[in-house]
Parts: structure tokens; sequence; C-alpha cells
């Protein structure tokens, strides 16, 4: 072997080694949006080196090893400590069975699996499907519910850090006696009931000093008004990733003008998600500076897209680029990036 490459890929896997672990060294809460081409893949690594994983993309294999990737080669983990499950769908809970067999998966965390189709549907094929995500091997699992908060580690000379469920199942934390009614709810309307499992959806709130993070899986319309009307049971944050992967019977205008985040990220698909009524909604928010997209939208409306910067990938079949979060240690501000076009950009949190 050439010796001239064997110094290089030796000196890349160095530098890459260094990277890797820069989030615990240098004490930031990192956030990871894995590209499962409009499913959900979220991974959180805290500065204790501890990670979260909401969501875990399809099954097949694409998924799985694209999240396997960035755990173990950007984000240098060598176990998934916590599996958050947000509802039973496949493009959700489908990648877990495949993972587990690849990297060890802690405590995971869902809504407790369903004995019969969670939409209605055919009970068998239900069955069919979440049966590897029932067997395979994981340390515990744990019924979560609003208020259930998941223990993470903390960091001395890092802000202090809280992972809370606020919704699960269409029930919400209990609000403070003290909260006055929403003021913002007097718009709010109402969509056809949904029937399906999405608005059973676990909603996370993720808090690090006064950064604060919305994760409401596939949570639907009329959930989401419940979520924030007439009491908010979120408040505002910093970072929505946009509920659904963008589509129209979810991300309803109420939810985002109570959030009143700074940045939303999509993970969308190619063809899957960012609709041209969330696009509407996300773009004529007015708190929001950047509106990321996991992919661009290459139907034919085309013209619902965000800026090309704030997307990961530009075509159909792609490399799987990600999208990551930074938090610096006390809290203040944070930092996207695109590592696969070079963008980077600093926000301000907005505070208590």
């Amino acid at each position: 072997m050439n010796r001239r490459i064997t110094r290089f890929t030796l000196a890349v896997a160095l530098c890459t080694s260094v990277v890797a672990q820069a989030g615990p060294a240098d004490k930031t809460l990192d956030i990871y949006w894995v590209d499962s081409e409009g499913g959900g893949s979220t991974l959180i690594v805290t500065p204790a080196g501890e990670s979260v994983l909401i969501d875990s993309g399809n099954p097949g294999g694409r998924d799985s090893r694209r999240i396997h990737q960035v755990a173990t080669e950007v984000a240098a983990l060598k176990k998934i400590d916590c599996l958050v499950i947000t509802h039973f769908h496949i493009d959700h809970f489908g990648g877990a069975a495949e993972l587990s067999a690849t990297i060890p998966i802690g405590t995971v965390f869902d809504n407790g699996i369903p004995e019969h189709n969670p939409d209605g549907g055919e009970d068998a094929w239900f069955l069919e499907r979440i049966r590897p995500y029932r067997e395979f091997k994981t340390g515990k699992r744990v019924l979560i519910k609003p208020g259930d908060t998941i223990a993470l580690k903390q960091t001395d000379g890092a802000a202090r850090l809280a992972l809370q469920c606020r919704a699960a199942k269409q029930q919400f934390i209990p609000a403070s006696v003290s909260v006055r009614s929403n003021p913002l709810c007097a718009d709010a309307k109402t969509k056809p009931a949904d029937t399906s499992d999405n608005k059973n959806s676990v909603v996370l709130l993720l808090q690090f000093g006064s950064f604060k993070f919305f994760d409401g899986g596939d949570l639907t319309w009329n959930t989401e008004s419940e979520l924030v009307c007439p009491i908010n049971h979120v408040g505002g944050v910093d970072v929505f990733q946009v509920n659904h992967h963008g589509l129209d019977v979810s991300n309803n205008p109420i939810l985002v003008r109570n959030l009143s985040p700074t940045i939303s990220v999509m993970n969308n698909g190619p063809t899957k998600g960012c609709q041209p009524e969330t696009f509407a909604t996300l773009k004529a928010a007015p708190s929001i500076q950047a509106r990321y997209q996991m992919h661009r939208n290459i139907r034919a409306d085309k013209d619902n897209n965000t800026a090309v910067e704030f997307i990961a990938n530009m075509e159909e079949k792609c490399a799987g680029n990600y999208i990551k979060l930074s938090v610096e240690p006390g809290g203040k501000s944070y930092t996207v990036t695109i590592p696969a076009n070079g963008h980077k950009r600093t926000y301000q949190t907005k505070g208590d």
C-alpha cells in the first residue's frame, strides 16, 4: 500500500476522532438529525456523553445504518442509552431492532406496544411488523407518561439539562394553577378528527440552560391545538422539529405561533412532507429566522423549499447527509451545521 495514502488515511482518522469527541470534551449538547428519508431519527448527545435517540426510521437496513454511522463515527458513541419511540408507525419504530443488532440500546420509552393495529387496520399486518421491535434485546422498557423526566447526568461547568415528556396519548402535563388561559387561542381552528396513531405521539421538551428544543413526533392538527390551547403546556422554544415531516395534517399555525421558535428543522423526504400549508405556516411565522430541511422537495410544488444553504440533501438519490446542532455549555447560544455543504450559523437563545 502507498505510504503517503496510509499516512493520509491515518491523519483523517485521527482528525475524525478528535471532531467526533468534541461534544463531551467541550461540554456541548449536540443534536443530530439523521436522514431517514422522511422517517424519524433524532439523536441527542449530552455533555456527559449520554445519548437519547428519538425514533429509529424504517426497517430495511438503510436507516439503521445511517443512525449507526452518525452515532459511532461522528458522535463516537458505543451505546444508545435511551430510545424514545413517539408512536407506532413503522417509519418511527421500524429501524430499532436492526439498530440494536449493531449497537447496544439501554432503556426504551414508548406508549406501550399495542395489541392491535393502532390505526384500526388489519391486526395481522401490524403484529408482524411490530414483532422485531417487541422482541429485540434492550436494557429495560418503560411506559412514558406526561410529566415524566428522562434521567440524564448533569455535567459540572455546563448548564442544567432536562428532557421531559409534555404529552403522550393525547394527555398533557398538568398546568400550574397560576397559568392563565392563552390569549393566542382565539383564532384556533379544527380539522377533521385524526383516526391514526399520530395523534398519540409523545411530545418531548429538551432544556439546556435557556435553550429549549421541541420534538412532537407526528402529532396532528387538533391535538397540537389542545397542547397549547387554552393552556400552553410547552411554552416558547428555540428549535422546533417540524411535526410529521412537514405534512399539512399537522403543523397547526396556532402551535407554531405559541412555540415561537427561532429556527425550524424538518425531517422530510424528497417527495414526503414539506407540504404547501406547512411551508406557508413556517414562512409566515415572524419568530423563525431560518428553516432547515433534511431534503429538497422535488415534487411539482418545488417552490415549497427553503434556501439551498439550509438543505442537507439536494438529490433524490442522496448520500444521507445529516444536520447537526451544538449548544454551547452555558446554554446561551447554539450553532447549526450541515457538514456536507459547509453551512454554519450561530443563534442566540431567547432566554427564560
